[in-house]
């Protein structure tokens, strides 16, 4: 970067992305782990709970195209207050109408308003900031959201405590919302204020002589000042951009798939070796600190060493890991080995905080990043919201170790297609 480049300063990007997330993030985290409690209270079952909650999911799914295509027309932070105003109003349809369906819709547009809302975040991000520091923005990204996420069950937990009502932890993403759209009225637009668009255009120009196809064969100049015009819809970019969705994508979505498995796998083990419920969330709540506390270092891995010294050996820990526990399960000493392994999963998916986000971003056109990026979470979603049921119909026709090493094999396979993949779409430019 020369003198006269537009500089990048973290500060800048605090106010109009980091906040609204961690406002944003933790009034879901306290939100979502309490609808199964509020369905059973509404007279669900405990296999209607869960398919009530899994809505969140099936929201994201259905958003995750529409949300490229809106972020794309309307901007970053009109696509952020829309989503909360619709998160608002899910919310509300919840709490009005006290019956198990509108608690359905109302998690199921809470679920399409976090996939617009989290485009329009990744999309801004992509958009601003520089190369260099790309990785570990888009990682500080992801740990506010889990720093929501951790904070919110607390909060819910303090209201039901004072309320004697479950249904009144609701109130808490309303609030949470309306927060959210305060900060981004009363705010300067980023997109204006930050130049974001002219960063854009000016990376778009500087890598022009050096812009690649979706074969990854080089451009000509007018080549890439066309694609830098142009303005796709979602269809179109899933079209231009199908060999890099297709190939990274999918390893993108094993990846997910495997994040995503431990989360159900660490409970559902705890029960098959019998242990006791207070040790096995102390466990869990390790494993899930250590996760938390590396998502900076992960983005500076990536950053400096480049997007594979991430995703390869954070994948093939979390594989070896899950592979491993299913040849514990019968041992006397299975308690411990269930303590080391968690612990051991939680820093292999430490090594990979910000990961899928910032492949995102890295192969993203420039001048107009939300609706491949929407295809491209699409895909990652996908993989997230496939693995539980994996992991369901594999425990039912065999048994749980067997689940844990087709979560394994799937992470091998996922390593590596992006270890085939990744140097040939993302090349690491050395700093």
């Amino acid at each position: 970067m020369t003198d006269s480049a537009p500089r990048f300063s973290w500060r800048s990007i605090i106010l109009p992305v980091y906040l609204p997330t961690l406002v944003f993030s933790l009034g879901e985290g306290a939100m979502i782990p309490i609808v199964p409690l509020v369905a059973t209270e509404r007279g669900a079952s405990l296999a209607l709970a869960g398919l009530i909650a899994a809505m969140l999911m099936v929201g994201e799914l259905a958003g995750d195209l529409p949300a490229g295509w809106l972020v794309a027309r309307i901007g970053e932070r009109n696509a952020m207050i829309g989503a909360a105003m619709l998160a608002v109003i899910g919310v509300l349809i919840a709490i009005v109408s006290p019956t198990l369906p509108a608690l359905a819709i109302g998690v199921f547009l809470l679920g399409l308003a976090t996939a617009v809302f989290g485009l329009a975040r990744h999309a801004f991000l992509t958009s601003y900031v520089p190369v260099r520091t790309r990785a570990r923005a888009l990682s500080t990204l992801g740990g506010v959201f889990r720093a929501g996420w951790a904070v919110g069950p607390f909060a819910a937990a303090a209201i039901i405590a004072s309320t004697g009502s479950s249904e009144s932890v609701f109130w808490v993403l309303v609030v949470a919302c309306f927060a959210v759209i305060g900060v981004l009225v009363l705010l300067p637009d980023p997109e204006r204020v930050f130049g974001a668009a002219r960063l854009a255009r000016e990376a778009s120009a500087a890598s022009a002589a050096t812009a690649t196809d979706a074969s990854g064969a080089p451009l000509t100049a007018g080549e890439a000042e066309a694609a830098a015009e142009s303005s796709p819809s979602v269809f179109r970019a899933i079209r231009e951009n199908r060999g890099v969705l297709a190939r990274i994508g999918t390893g993108v979505g094993l990846l997910a798939a495997v994040r995503v498995s431990r989360t159900v796998v660490l409970p559902l083990w705890s029960v098959s070796i019998g242990m006791p419920a207070e040790q096995a969330a102390l466990v869990i709540g390790i494993s899930g600190t250590i996760d938390f506390a590396l998502f900076y270092a992960s983005g500076q891995i990536m950053d400096r060493f480049g997007r594979l010294w991430s995703a390869i050996p954070g994948l093939l820990g979390m594989a070896v890991g899950h592979i491993a526990l299913a040849f514990t399960h019968d041992l006397p000493s299975n308690a411990v080995w269930f303590t080391v392994i968690a612990v051991w999963l939680g820093l292999a998916n430490g090594v990979t905080s910000g990961i899928i986000m910032t492949l995102g971003a890295d192969l993203a056109p420039k001048q107009n990043p939300a609706p491949f990026l929407g295809a491209f979470r699409m895909i990652g979603d996908t993989g997230g919201a496939g693995a539980p049921l994996m992991i369901a119909a594999v425990t039912s026709i065999a048994s749980i170790m067997a689940a844990n090493v087709a979560v394994g094999v799937l992470g091998l396979v996922g390593a590596a297609m992006l270890w085939r993949w990744i140097p040939r779409y993302v090349p690491h430019r050395r700093r």
